[in-house]
């Protein structure tokens, strides 16, 4: 079990102005920068399959490979954006050319749009349609590659630096900055709110070109935001890869797996003092958990040293305090595997979602029809209400009974998310089942049901997400050393891509089997009615289900219950 506290280390850039403030102030810069990064990011994520379909003309399949790959790298990405900011950059510097990067690939992204000579020429009918050429392509491609580019800059970093602005040494500090999670969330979602409605509206009905030129804007301000605030922020300094450490660890154990790590052991622990203005307050305690790394620390012939005292080989000796970092690494991981399970059950509820809002009455009157595409509004709608209930009603309320900031701890909400992501896909198979009965029973394509019928599924969804997704970021966040805050704001990210990855491959799994052994295939073409989509959701369940399991059983122990 994770049992030990990190506190932030107030480490100064020379380059940084004397002052040093932090706390709201400085959030308020910073959220209002990853607001606008994200109206622009989520307005071109949100559409950029029916740009690519209507103005590339291509088809479905290359659609879903451009889009796969291209999301898919711009979650990995944060990989190489979290080592650049640990090591060499630090995260303001990352974070600012992260946001340079995705400015250049939104104006490429909009020359696309404004160019008629960046695109093929439009279908004359379904029979004609000109394919892009070579170089069209590598256009958007480029403005692709960089918009991953900036995402892998920007993703494993805005928490991180948000959470750098409050001393998690103090009480105080640690409540502000679970509230931080809580409020960073909500402008995400409320950015997700204007770039699925508004935005998108404009680029399908009005102009692609306005429609990808508002994002160029925000993204503009964005960094405008982020400069005007950069006296207010609390920069820490770049201590080093710790991926390259990590390595060290993991061999110079397996070196020493020979000896024997027990109490009253005669090996002294390799543990150099640290440097820094407030040492005490970076160093992690020595922890008894995963000891096989700990054999990466004991020096078991002076050799190892050199006249300073010093390691002379890091491949064969390493320091407590790195051992300890790796094993922070190691503790979320059971914790964070829980999360890709449940990032694949939340994954159907908005994809076949959308499907089941394609195949549902969504007339309101005779003269006005709601957008299919809408519906993804209501988890966000869900997730934005029980945060404001969360922080404006609930916590004043605890604090004014319990005379204490009572919380709902990490784990609980944790549990609370999983819980409700198997009564999601439990939820969306009955609604399935009523609208696929009603379809067939009237001869219809579409469902006489209206949409009203799958809205318990989607706030359903946005609960789960208010509980498990912001419970998980604050985990990985608040579990790791300062000086790995980025590398589990990747990790997170990376989390999201190996989910999407696997739900397409259990698409494929179930769509094969299914239509080789039964009558009626579960999944594929273009009607759901033919379908048993709400035998999927089910068996969907069942991995929820074993998800949980796993989590009480085994992931939690790795969770502290903090408030």
């Amino acid at each position: 079990m994770e049992n030990s506290s990190h506190s932030t280390s107030m480490v100064e850039d020379p380059a940084s102005p004397p002052a040093r403030m932090g706390g709201w102030r400085a959030i308020m810069f910073i959220i209002g920068n990853e607001s606008f990064e994200k109206l622009a990011s989520m307005s071109l994520i949100a559409n950029i399959a029916v740009y690519l379909r209507t103005e590339y003309n291509m088809g479905g399949v290359t659609v879903v490979n451009v889009v796969n790959i291209w999301s898919g790298s711009s979650n990995i990405t944060g990989i190489a954006g979290a080592l650049l900011a640990d090591s060499y950059l630090g995260k303001f510097l990352t974070l600012l050319f992260g946001s340079m990067a995705s400015f250049l690939g939104m104006v490429t992204m909009t020359l696309t749009a404004g160019v008629a000579r960046f695109r093929p020429s439009a279908c004359q009918g379904e029979s004609f349609c000109p394919q892009p050429q070579g170089w069209q392509l590598a256009i958007i491609f480029a403005g692709l590659g960089m918009l991953s580019i900036g995402a892998g800059g920007i993703r494993p970093c805005n928490i991180s630096f948000g959470a750098d602005q409050f001393d998690t040494s103090t009480e105080k500090g640690r409540q502000q900055l679970a509230t931080f999670f809580n409020w960073w969330y909500l402008s995400f979602t409320v950015a997700l709110v204007v770039a699925l409605t508004a935005v998108v509206y404009i680029q399908t009905n009005v102009s692609w070109v306005i429609g990808f030129a508002i994002p160029t804007a925000c993204l503009a301000l964005s960094i405008t935001i982020f400069l005007i605030g950069y006296k207010t922020y609390v920069l820490v300094k770049p201590q080093g890869s710790i991926f390259g450490d990590i390595l060290k660890v993991i061999v110079a154990a397996c070196k020493k797996r020979r000896f024997t790590i027990a109490s009253g052991c005669d090996y002294p622990f390799y543990d150099p003092p640290l440097t820094g203005p407030n040492p005490s307050a970076m160093k992690l305690p020595h922890t008894d958990r995963f000891k096989f790394l700990d054999k990466a620390s004991i020096i078991t012939d002076p050799s190892e040293l050199d006249n300073h005292g010093m390691a002379k080989n890091a491949w064969r000796l390493c320091s407590l305090q790195t051992v300890e970092q790796l094993k922070c690494l190691v503790a979320i991981l059971p914790v964070w595997a829980s999360g890709i399970v449940y990032s694949i059950i939340m994954d159907h509820c908005t994809t076949f979602g959308i499907l089941q809002a394609l195949q549902t009455s969504n007339s309101i009157g005779s003269h006005f029809k709601i957008p299919p595409g809408w519906i993804n509004l209501v988890p966000m709608l869900a997730l934005a209400v029980w945060i404001l209930i969360y922080e404006c009603i609930y916590i004043p309320l605890a604090r004014k009974i319990t005379k204490k900031d009572k919380r709902l701890t990490i784990k609980q909400r944790l549990a609370t998310g999983l819980v409700m992501s198997i009564l999601c896909m439990l939820v969306s198979g009955i609604a399935e089942k009523k609208r696929r009965d009603s379809a067939l029973k009237h001869g219809s394509f579409a469902s006489p049901y209206s949409l009203a019928l799958l809205l318990p599924q989607f706030v359903i969804a946005g609960l789960a997400e208010a509980f498990a997704a912001v419970a998980l970021l604050e985990f990985l966040t608040t579990r790791m050393p300062e000086s790995m805050r980025t590398v589990a704001g990747a990790i997170f990210f990376l989390g999201i891509s190996i989910a999407g990855y696997l739900s397409s491959l259990l698409v494929t799994i179930i769509h094969s089997i299914t239509e080789k052994t039964g009558k009626t295939p579960w999944l594929g073409g273009r009607d759901l009615n033919k379908n048993k989509l709400d035998l999927y959701y089910y068996v969907i369940a069942g991995l929820g289900v074993a998800n949980l399991f796993y989590f009480f059983f085994f992931a939690s122990h790795y969770v502290i219950n903090t408030v």
